[in-house]
C-alpha cells in the first residue's frame, strides 16, 4: 500500500510539474490577438513619439482653433522639478461664446505614458469634432499631459513615484489609510533587487501568480493590488502622502475655468486596461439618479461599466471623482475612457500587465542586471500603454471619434 501511495504521489508531482511548465511556456510566449482594422494614414497623423513632439502638436492644433475662435486661451502651467527642468502642463480653453451653461473637460496623461494616446485623441478632437459643438452655451477645456514627468520619461507615475489616479482627494485621511491586502503582497509586488528576467521568480511569475490567486481569489487579489496604497513610497500604485504638484497645479485652473458653468462633463483619457483594440467606458461608481441618467443618455448605445460585476475593482483617489469633489456645488458628469491594450480582462493578460508594471518599477529603483533587460522591460512596458501597432492606433482614433462625436453633441444640446 505504501509503495502505491508513493507512486501516486510521484505521479501527482510530475503532473503538476508538466502542467506548470505548459502554463509557464504559454504565458512567456503570450501576445494579445492582433487588431483587425484597416490602417488609415489620416488617423495616424495625430500620434507622436515623444512628450516634446506631443506638446508641440497639441499647441499647434490649439493655435489653429484660436484662428477660428479668437477668445481661445492657450497657456501652460510650469512645474518645478529638480531633475527635469522645463516641464509644463499645457491647456486650451474655448469659452462659451454667449451664455455659458456647460463645460467639457477633456484631460490626458494623468498616467504619463498613457499621454501619447490621450494627446492624439485631444488633437483629433480639436481638428475634427470641436466645430460640431454648440459653443454658444458650451465651453471646452483641454488639459494636455497632466503628468509631464511620467509622459516624458515613459512612466505611469510622477517624479515622486506617485500614481496621480490614486492621489486625488479633498480628504487628507486618504493618505493615512492602509490597504491591508496590498501590505500582505508587498514582497511579491515590490522586489528589492536588480531585475533579472531569467531569474526563477520571473521565469515562473505566472505560476507564482496562480498561487496568489488560489490563496486570495482573483477578485480580492485585483482589488488589493490596484486599489492604491499609501505606505510604500517605492512600491507600485503608490498614492502619495499629500496632493502631488501636478494636481495642485491644475486644481485652481479647473476651478477658475469652470466658474461660469453649472455643469462639468469630465472625460479623462487612459490606456492599458481591457480587451485589446476595444474602448471601455468607466464612470465613477454611483447610485441611480439624475447624474447616472445623464451619463447613460450621453453614451446611449455604448456598454458602460458601472462597477457592478465580479471583475470590477475600485480605486481610491481617482481624478474624475476629485473634479466633482472640488466643485460640489456643480453638476458633475465623470467618465474615464480606457483603450484596451493587453487583454487584461483575461488571466494571461492581467498577469502580464502586472508583471510589466512590477519590472518597470523594480528596474527604476534598483536597476537591471544588463542593458538588454532594461530595453526589454521598458519596451514591453511602453507596448502595454502605447502599442506600436498602426492598426491599434487607427482603431483607437476611430473609436474616440465615434464616442466623442456622440457625447459632445448630446451634451451641448442638454438643457
Amino acid at each position: 500500500m505504501k509503495k502505491r501511495f508513493n507512486a501516486l504521489f510521484v505521479l501527482v508531482i510530475v503532473a503538476i510539474a508538466v502542467v506548470g511548465s505548459m502554463l509557464t511556456f504559454r504565458y512567456n510566449t503570450f501576445t494579445p490577438k492582433p487588431v483587425d482594422t484597416k490602417i488609415v494614414s489620416q488617423d495616424l497623423v495625430y500620434f507622436q513619439e515623444s512628450w516634446e513632439d506631443c506638446k508641440t502638436a497639441f499647441i499647434q492644433t490649439a493655435r489653429a482653433v484660436a484662428e477660428k475662435y479668437p477668445d481661445t486661451q492657450i497657456n501652460a502651467l510650469k512645474l518645478a522639478s529638480p531633475s527635469q527642468p522645463g516641464l509644463t502642463i499645457d491647456y486650451c480653453h474655448i469659452p462659451a461664446q454667449k451664455n455659458p451653461k456647460r463645460l467639457l473637460l477633456l484631460t490626458s496623461g494623468i498616467h504619463g505614458v498613457e499621454g501619447f494616446v490621450g494627446s492624439a485623441v485631444q488633437q483629433m478632437f480639436m481638428d475634427q469634432i470641436l466645430d460640431r459643438v454648440n459653443l454658444d452655451e458650451t465651453g471646452i477645456l483641454l488639459i494636455h499631459g497632466i503628468n509631464p514627468y511620467g509622459f516624458k520619461n515613459r512612466r505611469r507615475v510622477t517624479e515622486n513615484n506617485i500614481d496621480l489616479n490614486r492621489n486625488c482627494s479633498v480628504d487628507k485621511a486618504l493618505y493615512e489609510s492602509v490597504n491591508k491586502g496590498y501590505t500582505d503582497l508587498t514582497p511579491w509586488l515590490n522586489p528589492q533587487k536588480k531585475v533579472g528576467l531569467k531569474s526563477i521568480p520571473n521565469l515562473f511569475f505566472f505560476v507564482r501568480a496562480l498561487g496568489q490567486m488560489a490563496t486570495h481569489g482573483m477578485a480580492s487579489l485585483r482589488q488589493a493590488i490596484l486599489q492604491g496604497q499609501y505606505q510604500f513610497e517605492t512600491g507600485i500604485y503608490f498614492g502619495g502622502k499629500h496632493l502631488d504638484s501636478p494636481i495642485t497645479a491644475v486644481t485652481p485652473l479647473i476651478r477658475e475655468m469652470a466658474a461660469p458653468y453649472d455643469t462639468i462633463f469630465c472625460i479623462d483619457l487612459h490606456t492599458g486596461y481591457g480587451e485589446r483594440g476595444t474602448l471601455h467606458l468607466f464612470p465613477s461608481p454611483m447610485e441611480e439618479g439624475p447624474v447616472k441618467q445623464k451619463i447613460q443618455t450621453l453614451f446611449k448605445g455604448y456598454s458602460i461599466d458601472w462597477g457592478d460585476d465580479k471583475d470590477f475593482y475600485t480605486v481610491t483617489g481617482d481624478f474624475t471623482a476629485y473634479v466633482g469633489a472640488i466643485m460640489p456645488e456643480k453638476t458633475h458628469l465623470p467618465m474615464a475612457l480606457e483603450f484596451g491594450t493587453l487583454n487584461s480582462q483575461t488571466t494571461f493578460g492581467a498577469v502580464r500587465s502586472l508583471q510589466n508594471v512590477i519590472l518597470e518599477n523594480q528596474g527604476t529603483h534598483f536597476g537591471y542586471e544588463s542593458e538588454h533587460e532594461r530595453i526589454t522591460v521598458q519596451t514591453r512596458f511602453l507596448e502595454g500603454y502605447y502599442p506600436s501597432s498602426l492598426a491599434w492606433r487607427t482603431q483607437a482614433i476611430q473609436d474616440a471619434r465615434m464616442v466623442l462625436s456622440q457625447a459632445v453633441a448630446v451634451y451641448s444640446a442638454m438643457p
